[in-house]
């Protein structure tokens, strides 16, 4: 399946990134902790250059804490300061407040210096679909940013101030101009990073069941009541089709319903906390 998705107003995002990055201290990288490799945007690594970075693994409620664990590891063997978030509420703010405070201590100090206070200002990036806008709601302590689960919620820039002595710029997200790795692709619209309206949506639940017929069997056949899963195409989105009751008359299949379960299946966690990317395969 080639996916390739870079609308207009991405390309303006990078333009508005680039303008605003001299206003900023600090870049706040938010990932989705299902696909935390796929979200790196290999664009976002030039447009932060030498400013501090804090890599949010966002929506850690969605995966195993073991799982996290992993990917945090990874970012500190890399000298690289981590955090995992969960999206739905604000038990880290304190911490990562705290956290953007040390990344920043130095141009802090040199203010306080000269006797004035100086705020933390961080450009919050990331691909579509992450959660930005709620991690930041989760953070002001209300909504101060629109927010939805899918793609394209954020089009333009929004400023918005803590009482720490914080100020967060939401950016919307932004995905590669160009996808060279198929796989990073595929899970980036696994997780709805990737517009479903551009995607052809029964060849991408084509390859969630074969994504869960090799990585997650038994998930896969305990969400549909399988002895086994089939080895074609064809026969799990019939076995899918008969499991949910998609099965139409004269023994034909409804696929569109049935592509349609198989990836809302995946993003309600009804195969239970699934981890696309791990460090390992890196």
């Amino acid at each position: 399946m080639r996916i390739q998705w870079f609308p207009g107003h991405m390309t303006k995002a990078f333009r508005m990134m680039t303008d605003e990055l001299r206003q900023v201290d600090c870049i706040i990288y938010v990932l989705d902790s299902r696909a935390v490799f796929s979200c790196l945007n290999p664009k976002f690594d030039a447009l932060t250059g030498k400013k501090p970075v804090l890599y949010v693994l966002n929506k850690c409620d969605l995966v195993e804490k073991e799982d996290i664990g992993k990917w945090l590891g990874y970012f500190a063997s890399k000298g690289e300061t981590c955090v995992a978030a969960d999206s739905l509420n604000g038990r880290q703010r304190d911490n990562i407040v705290n956290i953007l405070k040390r990344l920043n201590a130095e141009v802090i100090e040199k203010y306080r210096l000269k006797g004035a206070k100086k705020s933390v200002r961080a450009m919050v990036v990331g691909v579509p679909n992450t959660g930005k806008s709620t991690f930041i709601n989760n953070l002001c302590g209300s909504r101060k940013t629109v927010t939805g689960n899918r793609a394209g919620v954020t089009r333009g820039k929004q400023w918005v101030t803590l009482a720490d002595g914080v100020e967060l710029l939401d950016t919307p997200g932004s995905l590669p101009p160009a996808f060279e790795d198929e796989k990073r692709a595929l899970h980036l619209a696994f997780i709805g990073s990737v517009k479903d309206d551009v995607l052809d949506l029964e060849e991408l639940a084509a390859e969630m069941t074969a994504y869960f017929a090799k990585e997650h069997p038994d998930a896969f056949k305990a969400r549909y009541s399988l002895d086994e899963i089939p080895a074609d195409v064809e026969g799990r989105f019939r076995a899918v089709a008969q499991a949910r009751g998609f099965v139409l008359s004269g023994g034909r299949i409804d696929y569109a319903r049935t592509a349609r379960a198989v990836v809302d299946d995946f993003r309600k966690q009804k195969f239970g906390k699934i981890m696309l990317d791990v460090p390992e395969e890196i």
